[in-house]
């Protein structure tokens, strides 16, 4: 059986948000080897070898989420990792909020109309 699609989720989001271990998820960020960032997410590119990181370039990661080693905060294990340097990020996130509300709003009707197709139950 093939893994659920995996989700957008913005750096502050995987680390605090919704995400749990085991998740396939995509997120975007840029590479750096200080951990004084404001909201950072430790990839594991093992899956990705041979990877000749460019630091400070920004990178689109898609993988898995596990537990970082010690507790703190969480590790994505890559099984995509693709350099993407010149991202108009305010336009990445502005279209990551319309998908969200569009399968909100998708859902909630695919909600209305099960409901409404269904019979009433008997009293």
């Amino acid at each position: 059986m093939l893994p659920a699609p995996a989700v957008f989720h913005f750096l502050w989001e995987v680390n605090s948000g919704p995400v749990k271990e085991g998740d396939s998820v995509r997120t975007l960020g840029r590479l750096h080897n200080l951990s004084s960032m404001q909201h950072q997410v430790v990839v594991q590119t093992t899956f990705v070898e041979p990877f000749d990181p460019i630091i400070g370039a920004q990178y689109i990661v898609l993988g898995e989420i596990e537990k970082a080693e010690g507790g703190d905060g969480v590790m994505a294990h890559a099984r995509v990792l693709n350099c993407v340097d010149g991202v108009n990020l305010v336009l990445l996130q502005r279209g990551v909020n319309e998908q969200r509300s569009y399968f909100r709003e998708r859902g909630e009707s695919k909600g209305d109309a099960a409901t409404a197709a269904r019979p009433p139950a008997p009293l």
